[in-house]
């Protein structure tokens, strides 16, 4: 496996672990529609969650939460809104993301609540 999924694969792993110790219920994790995808979707407080995660093995080149612009953001709302769709879920719905610093030493977790509002 490239060390780049592997690494991809212990930050999605990392950001599971740290929404379920913040009580976060997980409904799905790499949820796909046709080529969209998102990582992780949640329940918080009644309120379904569109998880982004982005993990780097520095911030040298600046932290990965820089990376979810707005094409980004943009298949990150249209799949949430497939998935909605599907699931005929009709609460709110949030964006966050979980961004996360991964060495071999040791990970920083950034988790962004409400990160980003749909047509904003």
């Amino acid at each position: 496996m490239a060390k780049h999924i592997e690494m991809g694969k212990k930050g999605e792993a990392l950001a599971v672990q740290h929404l379920k110790s913040k009580g976060y219920e997980i409904l799905e994790t790499n949820w796909r529609s046709i080529h969209k995808e998102i990582d992780v979707i949640a329940i918080d407080n009644g309120e379904l969650v569109i998880v982004e995660v982005k993990t780097r093995s520095t911030d040298y080149f600046g932290y990965p939460e820089e990376a979810v612009d707005a094409k980004k953001q943009k298949l990150l709302i249209s799949a949430a809104q497939d998935y909605v769709d599907k699931t005929d879920w009709e609460g709110g719905v949030r964006y966050d993301i979980v961004s996360i610093v991964l060495t071999n030493q040791s990970h920083t977790i950034n988790h962004i609540i409400d990160a980003f509002t749909p047509g904003l």
